[in-house]
């Protein structure tokens, strides 16, 4: 499951503030939010610290 993320989901997993990301994205804090609620129910967390932790565990993230 892990390899099906998204670019934009990985980075959303650096711990970047959803403001924050929503800006490297070019999106909105909102999609920003439902993204992650997406992410989380595909991956069973319920945390972008737990998020970050399992791509951090798989090397998906910088």
């Amino acid at each position: 499951m892990l390899d099906q993320l998204t670019p934009q989901s990985r980075a959303i997993a650096r711990g970047l503030k959803n403001t924050e990301a929503a800006a490297s994205l070019f999106v909105s804090r909102k999609t920003v939010e439902t993204h992650l609620i997406r992410i989380y129910r595909k991956l069973h967390v319920r945390s972008r610290t737990d998020l970050t932790r399992l791509l951090t565990a798989a090397d998906l993230v910088d």
